[in-house]
């Protein structure tokens, strides 16, 4: 697989915990473990466009 699919593969794992964890907190968008698991998504989602700027930046 390559390192592209991988951060894909990452951020629709971390995004389907996410959203079951804000079910199992019944909406609480500002339960501790909610936020946390939020920050974890945000820190993939930043290395995905990361990794793609850089792409675009060698082109």
């Amino acid at each position: 697989m390559s390192e592209l699919e991988d951060l894909l593969k990452d951020v629709e794992i971390l995004r389907g915990q996410l959203e079951k964890l804000i079910s199992e907190k019944s909406g609480n968008l500002v339960d501790t473990e909610v936020v946390t698991a939020s920050k974890i998504l945000n820190a993939a989602l930043n290395q995905y466009n990361k990794f793609i700027q850089e792409k675009f930046d060698k082109s």
